[in-house]
């Protein structure tokens, strides 16, 4: 018999090998078991719980921080477990979406330990340079006015006028910007504004209408310097991160995708 096309799909194999992982943790009595009355801290759960100490408090535990720790392990199991009978854990939405959580970290997991090649952040920063390159700077001179009409208006007049500041209408936002930087931009007059101050071309000709969040603005852009692409040995600790937060969405979704392909989901309208 012919094997599904899915079947060969390298997420399912890494989907199945967590499964296989799980099946061995209750096995070996790592997965909590209701119906059993036993609980066995054997020497390696004991020294699980002690990293778990060191990790948190950077040294190692006595014995009597030991014994705490294990009484305390000893009391989360008991709970847990009594939970498991009472059927706590079904219709929770905190225990759904943990579960959920869990599933996602499974199908990332080899993304975030991965140790990409340098030949593959090398290609991360060629495909997405903007990310690691300096702030695109602006120089420019601006009028705000409160009405698109108002602003049209004063085109022709601001064209070539000496005293262009007395024709805005007064708003505390700085006239001129030299140099700024694009986030400096951003938090003064808001992503509208930058976003229509990108499509203007530099020059000493005031331009506009363009809106933002207060208004209306005519704008004379004098000059727009887009940032320099840093080298990779500046950036490579950035580039990394990047790909690997970015591999890791693109695991994600891939995963689910995957398993949700296998599900036939009826919404009632």
């Amino acid at each position: 018999m012919r094997r599904p096309d899915w079947t060969g799909e390298p997420l399912v194999h890494f989907l199945v090998a967590g499964a296989v992982i799980f099946a061995l943790f209750a096995w070996r009595g790592e997965v909590a078991d209701p119906s059993s009355r036993t609980i066995s801290v054997d020497r390696e759960q004991q020294a699980q719980i002690a990293l778990g100490f060191e990790r948190m408090m950077q040294r190692p535990p006595t014995d009597a921080e030991l014994d705490s720790q294990i009484e305390r392990f000893v009391r989360d199991e008991v709970l847990y477990r009594e939970a498991l009978r009472l059927g706590l854990d079904r219709d929770d939405a905190v225990v759904r979406r943990r579960l959920a959580q869990k599933m996602d970290m499974l199908a990332s997991a080899q993304a975030e330990t991965a140790r990409p090649s340098d030949a593959v952040l090398h290609a991360w920063l060629r495909a997405h340079p903007e990310r690691f390159a300096d702030e695109t700077r602006y120089s420019l001179d601006q009028l705000w006015f409160a009405s698109e009409t108002a602003a049209s208006m004063a085109v022709e007049k601001v064209n070539g006028a000496n005293d262009w500041q007395q024709l805005g209408q007064p708003i505390s936002l700085p006239a001129s910007l030299d140099q700024a930087a694009r986030d400096e931009v951003l938090a003064r007059y808001g992503e509208q504004f930058l976003a229509g101050i990108d499509r203007l071309d530099p020059g000493e000709q005031w331009q506009g209408p363009v809106q933002s969040g207060f208004g209306w603005h005519l704008v004379r852009l004098r000059a727009r310097k887009p940032g320099e692409p840093r080298p990779f040995s500046e950036v490579a600790e950035r580039v990394e991160n990047d790909w690997r937060t970015s591999t890791i969405a693109v695991r994600r979704e891939e995963a689910y995708r995957l398993l949700r392909d296998a599900y036939r989901v009826e919404i009632a309208r």
